[in-house]
């Protein structure tokens, strides 16, 4: 919530008479100097309280502005893309001679509900002040700036009035929309370095690293022994390799990706890398969350900090998918948007042992027919496990075709 301000601002902002008040001004002091010409003592009152009128009104408005406190809250200040917020505006002081109107100024991204525009008319604000609220429906992530609140008043009669910026605007954070996604393509993030991972040792046996089976696992690998002790599917790790988590890298280049708004593809591929980072993290795996140049996205770990990061995650305007070779032991799923072969081939050479892709056919999110994606096959060469989604398709259905190994199927 914001600090109560009061509405005393810049001379731009200063109290003013209106058209009807400098009307009846301007008529006193005409009646009053025509009363002195005359000499009419009864005139003269009469012209003296047609001015005092529109200045009686000026200095309640001055009052009203000075008196006046409002302080904005969102609730929460931090929603996912798609989640209903609310703001609301606490009012005290006064009193409110007149009407005031107040009209909160919100982006399109953000949300405000049609049926319910973030404008309003206080006529009273009572001793425990007063409270207007109206709802937010963000379809867009980002950093969305609501406000300035500008309020209005005009004085008794409507012979004078304020307009000025009441308080300054709020930051609500959009993060990307987390879908659920299940299992995980085989081998990724199998290692000793993952929780989970034991040792089990035999007599006249060598060390066994074993942990709990996953989705995807063979059932050759079980370890039985393991598995009667801890009285649930333990699996062999019989390579024991080192393993140092899992690099999601998002292809967030503009020329990667077609459409506009929630809709585009580019919103898609933030959504999907997001959703697998947060699976990952849930499974246990340390997942560090890269751009296409190899540039992590944030430095702190945890899934509050990768959204927060994605929320404000801006396309660039790289030509290639050149970049740094990827950390050893790491393994890499990429959420790819238009891929030409030879940003393929780069990018199976930062990664020569393979990995997992998802490619986007980002002519369809403008509605160009599925024609298919060369690169998915230089990838594939180069030992990659590669799906191909379209607009027809979702975060879950692409994920579930990576698992599976198959091509995504139709929505």
């Amino acid at each position: 919530m914001r600090r109560l301000r009061p509405m005393a601002g810049s001379a731009s902002s200063a109290s003013r008479l209106t058209v009807r008040g400098r009307s009846l001004l301007a008529g006193g002091l005409a009646t009053a100097v025509c009363a002195l010409v005359l000499d009419e003592r009864d005139l003269l009152s009469v012209g003296l309280f047609v001015c005092l009128l529109p200045l009686v009104s000026l200095l309640l408005a001055v009052r009203t502005r000075r008196s006046v406190r409002v302080a904005r809250s969102l609730r929460p200040a931090r929603v996912a893309a798609g989640t209903a917020a609310e703001v609301a505006l606490d009012l005290s002081g006064g009193p409110v001679f007149g009407a005031l109107r107040l009209a909160d100024t919100v982006p399109d991204a953000a949300g405000p509900v049609p049926s319910t525009p973030p404008r309003f008319t206080v006529h009273r604000i009572g001793s425990r002040g007063a409270r207007v609220t109206y709802p937010l429906a963000p379809t867009l992530r980002g950093a969305h700036r609501i406000g300035p609140l500008a309020g209005r008043a005009g004085g008794a009669l409507g012979l004078a009035e304020f307009s000025r910026e009441m308080i300054g605007p709020d930051r609500l954070l959009v993060v990307p929309r987390v879908v659920g996604l299940g299992g995980a393509p085989r081998a990724l993030g199998s290692g000793e370095g993952i929780p989970g991972a034991a040792a089990q040792q035999g007599q006249g046996s060598p060390d066994v690293m074993v942990r709990t089976y996953r989705q995807g696992d063979e059932l050759r690998r079980v370890h039985w022994r393991s598995t009667a002790r801890h009285d649930e599917l333990m699996v062999r790790l019989e390579e024991r390799p080192w393993h140092a988590g899992v690099t999601v890298l998002l292809d967030r280049r503009d020329s990667a990706h077609r459409g506009h708004g929630p809709g585009a593809s580019l919103e898609f591929a933030v959504t999907l890398a997001a959703s697998i980072g947060a699976h990952l993290l849930r499974r246990g795996e340390p997942v560090q969350l890269t751009t296409e140049d190899g540039v992590p996205v944030t430095t702190e770990e945890g899934l509050d900090p990768m959204l927060d990061a994605l929320a404000v995650l801006r396309p660039v305007a790289r030509p290639d998918l050149a970049g740094p070779p990827t950390a050893p032991g790491r393994d890499v799923v990429a959420v790819l948007g238009t891929v030409s072969a030879e940003d393929a081939g780069r990018l199976a050479a930062r990664h020569p042992g393979g990995g997992y892709a998802v490619l986007l056919d980002a002519p369809t999110w403008e509605g160009a027919p599925a024609t298919g994606v060369p690169a998915a096959e230089v990838l594939r060469r180069a030992g990659w496990h590669v799906t191909v989604a379209t607009a027809a398709h979702t975060p879950e259905q692409a994920w579930s075709a990576l698992v599976a190994g198959a091509p995504v199927g139709a929505r």
